[in-house]
């Protein structure tokens, strides 16, 4: 049998680039799409030597053009195509009497429009092996802080699209999404930078008594991507340490 393939977009940095290491060391060919060239290279230099199962291909996906060559491309390489792990995202945070049109547009474009394309051009392929459509969705689709509109607006519209796909594609293939919280990933930006050093208090507002880590985001994957858990479909999972469930008094 194949190796399982997975496509991991905005997977040069963050969340996606540690998902990206986390499932190549489980056993899955993983296509790392990224739109920022520097940090792909990056992200091939510290992981294609030792991982053979992993491609490296530049695309931004609010590009309609762009999505269609990086799945033929995956396609050309693995012979097939399991699962799609929608991560690539941008936030800006500016007042709303800043916030331009076009910065409107462009979070829309990457991170609701390019989750709709790759899923539409992927399609095909998932159909196939039966595969799985996994979102990064956020806790900010469902709480905001002040000026994060285009963010937290295609977050929502992550939410719809997902049980969206899990109507019109099953049940052939499963569509579910996950929603962090805090989740430190400031040591996986391009460059390497510091960890951001967090305070007590940082991780005491979390009930759970820290602020969350990358793994705990890779291991929900992990568990989605498992084909006996082929009866969830359709769903949003909250991965924040139960933030949102704690109430605050002032």
């Amino acid at each position: 049998m194949s190796t399982k393939t997975v496509i991991i977009t905005g997977a040069g940095q963050g969340i996606g680039r540690f998902t990206a290491e986390f499932l190549l060391n489980h056993d899955y060919a993983v296509s790392l799409w990224e739109a920022d060239a520097e940090a792909l290279a990056e992200a091939e230099a510290e992981l294609g030597a030792a991982h053979p199962n992993a491609q490296f291909v530049v695309c931004d996906v609010a590009d309609e053009k762009a999505v269609q060559q990086a799945i033929s491309q995956t396609a050309r390489q693995f012979g097939r195509i399991d699962a799609l792990i929608n991560n690539a995202a941008i936030m800006q945070e500016k007042s709303i009497d800043e916030l331009t049109a076009d910065e409107w547009k462009a979070a829309i474009g990457v991170n609701l429009t390019g989750p709709f394309l790759c899923a539409k051009y992927v399609a095909p392929h998932l159909r196939e092996q039966h595969g799985t459509i996994i979102s990064l969705c956020s806790t900010r689709a469902f709480q905001s802080e002040p000026d994060t509109f285009g963010y937290s607006a295609s977050k929502g519209g992550i939410f719809a699209l997902t049980h969206s796909l899990a109507m019109s594609l099953g049940p052939q293939v499963r569509a579910n999404c996950i929603s962090p919280g805090w989740i430190d990933v400031s040591g996986l930006k391009k460059g390497h930078p510091d960890p951001e050093k967090l305070r007590p208090a940082d991780h005491k507002q979390h009930p759970a008594g820290r602020v969350g880590r990358p793994d705990d985001i890779a291991r929900m994957i992990l568990f989605l991507l498992d084909e006996a858990n082929d009866f969830i479909t359709g769903q949003n999972f909250v991965v924040d340490g139960g933030m949102t469930r704690k109430m605050i008094y002032v």
